[in-house]
């Protein structure tokens, strides 16, 4: 059963956005440092993070069953060597960051730059927050794997919004080209360790 969660703020240093931006220079993160913090704060408060998310049993023997699909995926299945279940994952933004991203890129395009790496730094800490909250359960977990990761197909994600319910559940759609739509948006697949 999809079970769906919101959460009310997010956590983004300029250390994250500078990482996505790939800026490890001090004096060029110096310069940049004030229009970061701008753009952390309009994304703090334009965002509406919410998730939808799933618990499946697997299989891990030849083929790997993932309870909603199977795959072929060598990459995925070492990943999942140790595991009996995993918790299916899909999360996002809100269409809100897409329209300021678009806005920015007509006026501003150093600041859509900006805002598209603070975007996926936000979305990155919106799905750590969430596993932070599964091991609080006891839950020990595998590190995140998302379609295109390896050899894992990107054709699975039709598989997986099948099995989520994305768009009903949190308004994300998956176009003919397999992209997110709000863009801000990502789907993975959790381990679950045996034990638990």
């Amino acid at each position: 059963m999809t079970e769906i969660k919101s959460y009310e703020g997010i956590t983004l240093q300029d250390n994250d956005v500078f990482s996505f931006l790939g800026i490890h220079d001090v004096k060029a993160r110096s310069e940049l440092s004030a229009k970061v913090m701008t753009v952390i704060e309009e994304i703090k408060n334009a965002a509406k993070p919410r998730l939808c998310y799933a618990r499946f049993n697997i299989k891990n023997e030849g083929l790997l069953d993932l309870g909603f699909a199977k795959t072929e995926s060598r990459d995925l299945a070492k990943n999942l060597a140790d595991c009996n279940s995993i918790i299916l994952v899909c999360a996002t933004l809100g269409l809100e960051i897409d329209r300021l991203i678009a806005k920015y890129s007509r006026i501003s395009p150093s600041r859509a730059v900006i805002f598209q790496a603070a975007g996926a730094a936000a979305i990155e800490s919106v799905l750590d927050l969430f596993e932070d909250e599964l091991r609080s359960e006891g839950l020990t977990l595998k590190p995140r794997f998302s379609c295109g990761y390896g050899d894992l197909a990107l054709s699975l994600q039709r598989d997986i919004f099948s099995a989520l319910g994305c768009e009903r559940a949190i308004g994300v759609t998956l176009t003919d080209s397999l992209l997110m739509s709000p863009t801000k948006s990502v789907s993975a697949i959790i381990g679950v360790e045996n034990g638990l």
